[in-house]
């Protein structure tokens, strides 16, 4: 009996997907309660969507190392955005190209004729030996379905849907049903600008228009992973937000995310201010949000890495993990509008109080705890500046400063550095136009969340220390006291 070599290869990859399930959780740096990839090299992700009750996360993936490569799309599911489950891989290449990122949809209305309540994935075609030969159209956008729920899929026969008209760096489709026209929309990143695209059955596509800002900031390296949706204000105003993420040149260097808020009638986007960066930390990358979760809440997922370094960091099993999951919410301050981001309400779930005082005051110590996987939570009832500091035993620490309106975080004395000669030559920094109030601190092995003000500033890093930190110091200026401070312990997810 003759056996193809796709066959061979897709049972030599579900064979080792079983082998790594097995693997614990334990080895340096990985994260307890974020989500990491049980084995090998992963970025952005992709197809968030939710469907009967399940969450599906898609990935880019590449089985067969811990560098970037031929992409694939990984997936798993959880039941709470906490825990989750690994499946096989849900998309290889094939002879149009690598699986590059993407978004998936559910059609209910069955507009594309797969079936109703199809999972619909769209993504982009890279074609790698177009690219080697020199020529700019080596990308176009595919698209394929799943009848059981994201657990075999088909790819269109008459693939690509979309081809591309000689552009460079045309990928990352985001599309979703928008009810005002009756059809799909797209946002695709082209190059330094947005276009969309309009179809009513995701198979043919109209071009509707670009999204270009005039005035905008200087050259931020390549536009990926657009995102386009509504959001409603506490007063009932509804206004769109366009998320973009850049591939250099964020406020701290290398890749970053930020969006626009404007109005969008189903053919063009016009930005009414100027653009937010969403997270001002080195580590928070390719976010977009999940399509069909109920009662529209929107909830983000982002890369947390930087392409500056992401190959090269300390891990040997797996490479790279998603931010927490976090819950948006449009706001809006004089006649400005902007995100705010908390995690998810769940997260509260997993955590176990370690220590509570109602008021404390400053210096404050707190000795041998681990810090490992630690929520700490507090707040100022006085402007004032405020350092915190990580520390273990080995004399690696890692400073959260607030001072002059910034907030600056120095990971160059944390532990690993050498593998980058930009991972730590300087402190990262934040500029801030409120007086801060709160502080969320969230630590997971080898990352830190920061959220300022409930979620209206936020900076996501990495370290690598070389022995978990043990010691918390938080220092006031004037010995200005703490109100509420609560540490908390974090459960692990992973069984």
């Amino acid at each position: 009996m003759k056996i193809s070599h796709v066959f061979l290869l897709t049972l030599l990859c579900q064979l080792t997907f079983s082998q790594n399930k097995s693997t614990n959780y334990n080895e340096p740096y990985r994260l307890q309660f974020h989500f990491t990839p049980t084995a090998k090299w992963m970025n952005d992700p992709n197809g968030l969507v939710y469907l009967n009750g399940k969450y599906h996360l898609f990935y880019q993936y590449y089985p067969e190392g811990i560098i970037w490569g031929p992409m694939h799309w990984g997936h798993a599911v959880s039941n709470d955005l906490l825990h989750w489950e690994h499946l096989p891989i849900a998309l290889y290449p094939d002879k149009l190209g690598w699986i590059f990122s993407g978004s998936a949809v559910i059609d209910q209305n069955n507009t594309s004729g797969f079936g109703k309540n199809a999972m619909v994935a769209i993504f982009t075609y890279h074609n790698d030996e177009i690219w080697k030969k020199g020529n700019k159209n080596t990308e176009s956008q595919g698209i394929a379905y799943s009848l059981d729920e994201g657990k075999t899929w088909t790819k269109y026969k008459e693939n690509p849907v979309l081809k591309n008209s000689n552009e460079q760096d045309f990928r990352d489709p985001k599309v979703f049903w928008n009810e005002s026209i009756k059809k799909w929309n797209m946002v695709l990143a082209v190059g330094d600008k947005i276009k969309i695209w309009s179809s009513v059955n995701l198979k043919e596509w109209q071009f509707e228009s670009d999204f270009k800002p005039q005035n905008d900031l200087k050259y931020l390296g390549v536009w990926e992973c657009p995102d386009l949706f509504p959001m409603k204000i506490a007063s009932g105003e509804t206004k769109w937000v366009m998320i973009v993420n850049h591939g250099d040149k964020a406020p701290n260097g290398g890749s970053g995310t930020r969006y626009f808020v404007g109005d969008f009638d189903g053919k063009t986007f016009s930005n009414n201010q100027k653009s937010i960066w969403m997270d001002n930390g080195t580590d928070f990358y390719a976010a977009v949000t999940f399509s069909n979760v109920p009662d529209n809440k929107r909830i983000l997922l982002a890369w947390m890495s930087n392409w500056q370094y992401a190959t090269k960091v300390p891990t040997e099993v797996w490479r790279s993990a998603m931010t927490m999951p976090r819950e948006l919410e449009l706001k809006k301050d004089k006649n400005e509008f902007y995100l705010n981001q908390k995690m998810i309400a769940q997260f509260s779930t997993l955590t176990k109080s370690v220590f509570e005082q109602e008021k404390v005051d400053t210096p404050f110590e707190k000795m041998n705890i681990d810090l490992s996987q630690t929520e700490v939570n507090f707040n100022l009832e006085k402007n004032t500046d405020v350092i915190i500091s990580l520390l273990n035993s080995k004399g690696e620490v890692f400073t959260i400063t607030l001072s002059e309106n910034q907030l600056i975080t120095d990971r160059s004395n944390s532990g690993i550095k050498n593998f980058s000669d930009v991972f730590a030559t300087k402190p990262q920094v934040m500029q801030l136009h409120d007086i801060i109030t709160s502080f969320q601190i969230v630590l997971d092995k080898s990352s830190v969340e920061i959220l300022l003000n409930k979620g209206k500033y936020s900076m996501t890093n990495l370290f690598f220390p070389t022995e978990n930190y043990s010691n918390l110091n938080i220092i006031t200026k004037d010995n200005i006291p703490l109100t509420n401070l609560k540490i908390n312990s974090i459960s692990r997810v992973w069984k």
